[in-house]
């Protein structure tokens, strides 16, 4: 049975619960498998030697996950060829492409984790109740070694952008 934490996190207050471990600093970067498509599967194996900005959101058709999203595209912008961004949700993924499309992301590769909830399980980021992601950041070097983390207290509430894009530039 998987671990679940309580009294961590809220959705507009009301408390959830969270399934997997507690990453910290330091830690290895957990493997994960999700989609690409339907199909094709991504792990952290596919972005060996890159550092990793991964965002995570419960779902891009809803207003914070949908700014997170956009903000960290123009970032990676700036981030050079040895960072990526994955944006990783449970939205199926003609549902991500779907968004992109009309959002006009074109930087952030969008991954999702409706199948297994493996990155969900693995990062400690999978809410029992609903079977969506909360919202947080990793940020992995190139060694997949963990380097920033931010778990968000409430779902509704922004990251730190700045901090997070601090942590990568400190990599780069």
């Amino acid at each position: 049975m998987a671990q679940e934490r309580t009294g961590v996190a809220t959705l507009k207050g009301n408390p959830i619960t969270l399934i997997g471990p507690e990453l910290k600093v330091g830690d290895k970067a957990p493997d994960f498998k999700v989609n690409k498509n339907l199909v094709e599967q991504a792990s952290l194996a596919d972005y060996a030697g890159k550092i990793k900005l991964i965002s995570v959101v419960p779902s891009l058709d809803t207003g914070v996950c949908d700014a997170q999203t956009r903000r960290f595209n123009e970032e990676a912008a700036t981030l050079g060829d040895n960072v990526v961004v994955l944006t990783i949700s449970v939205d199926l993924p003609f549902a991500q492409s779907r968004w992109c499309g009309a959002a006009g992301i074109d930087k952030v590769v969008t991954l999702s984790d409706y199948k297994d909830h493996s990155f969900g399980q693995g990062y400690g980021v999978l809410i029992n109740e609903i079977k969506l992601l909360m919202r947080s950041i990793f940020v992995i070097d190139a060694n997949d070694t963990i380097q920033y983390i931010e778990y968000l207290g409430e779902m509704t509430e922004h990251p730190n952008y700045e901090n997070a894009i601090a942590a990568v530039k400190k990599l780069v």
